[in-house]
């Protein structure tokens, strides 16, 4: 009749744990403001910087491109460097997260997680 309410009795360590997790992803995010990943586009032609958290940070663009004058080119690559930085911040995230909750038995979770760095930007 009861079945299942076995793991109430767990319920004080799962909300510990809940905690616990909550300031390890706090740590995590600063973690990651600090951590830089550069995506590149057209053969380094266009370079952009991002956190660990995706927001870019900085771009440089190969004198050559301006000086070619070529604007639906640099229009083709700057999305192009900004979303391969972005990907790279999403795999260092995915990254990070394996190795929080790497001691926590969620089930599932490795698996979300480990899916995480694969993911695709919307088109």
């Amino acid at each position: 009749m009861f079945k299942g309410l076995e793991n109430l009795a767990n319920l004080p360590g799962l909300i510990k744990q809940a905690q616990e997790m909550g300031s390890k992803m706090q740590q995590l995010t600063a973690e990651l403001k600090t951590k830089r990943v550069t995506g590149s586009a057209g053969g380094g032609l266009v370079e952009v910087d991002a956190n660990g958290l995706g927001e870019a940070l900085a771009v440089r663009i190969d004198p050559s491109l301006i000086a070619k004058q070529d604007r639906e080119l640099l229009e083709d690559l700057l999305p192009a460097a900004i979303n391969a930085a972005q990907q790279k911040a999403k795999e260092l995230h995915a990254e990070q997260m394996q190795s929080l909750a790497g001691g926590m038995n969620i089930p599932g979770l490795s698996d979300a997680l480990g899916g995480l760095g694969n993911m695709q930007p919307p088109e």
